[in-house]
């Protein structure tokens, strides 16, 4: 299960790398467009609406990365409160609220590229998209989010009947204060360390 886990989650790395590339393109077109506009007072046309597509794709392809970092957003007023086991039986029950929100959603984006299929739908734009390509994109986004999520509601539940607490909250818990730390600045908290344990040896003596 491990081993799957970083399989998924390399993969869902990747699917990132590939969203961020399309929002770094469609800022350099949107950039050229903005100085075309000014400096030869033409536009390029469709710059908006390409970026949006790119938005659009970007973040349905992050939300299985997020999820794998635990960056989704939660309220942690109460939890920190709890006793640790009530804590790891809220960050179960998280993630499967959040699954089912998922597959709402994702139930939603089927009928909408059905349809898209169906009809063959281009945007009401001069480009005539046709909306199949971004839309299902999206929607692969969204299927490998439930995907995701499926997956580490059975990992973090089998950790936690292994009687592994510590790993459970690693797949399903709110990040502590260390790791969000590490996150942002991963030379900061071995700084820290270095300079608490100074600190003791200067304390002994030395």
């Amino acid at each position: 299960m491990s081993r799957f886990l970083a399989t998924m989650r390399q993969f869902s790395r990747v699917l990132t790398w590939f969203g961020g590339v399309l929002l770094i393109g469609s800022a350099f077109l949107v950039t050229i467009d903005v100085l075309c506009r000014k400096l030869l007072n033409v536009s390029l046309g469709g710059a908006d609406e390409l970026s949006g597509y790119a938005f659009c794709m970007a973040t349905a392809l992050a939300l299985s990365y997020a999820l794998f970092e635990r960056a989704h957003i939660r309220v942690d007023f109460l939890y920190r409160m709890f006793p640790s086991g009530v804590r790891r039986f809220a960050d179960l029950l998280g993630l499967i609220m959040l699954l089912g929100f998922a597959v709402i959603a994702t139930w939603m984006a089927w009928f909408l590229l059905s349809d898209t299929i169906t009809y063959g739908s281009r945007s009401i734009t001069p480009l005539r998209t046709p909306l199949i390509y971004p839309q299902a994109v999206w929607f692969f986004g969204w299927v490998f989010f439930c995907f995701t999520a499926a997956v580490l509601i059975c990992a973090t539940a089998l950790r936690l009947v292994a009687g592994d607490g510590a790993g459970a909250s690693g797949l399903a818990g709110i990040k502590s204060l260390d790791e969000q730390i590490e996150d942002e600045a991963p030379d900061a908290k071995t700084a820290h360390g270095e300079t608490r344990a100074n600190t003791t040896n200067d304390g002994d003596g030395r």
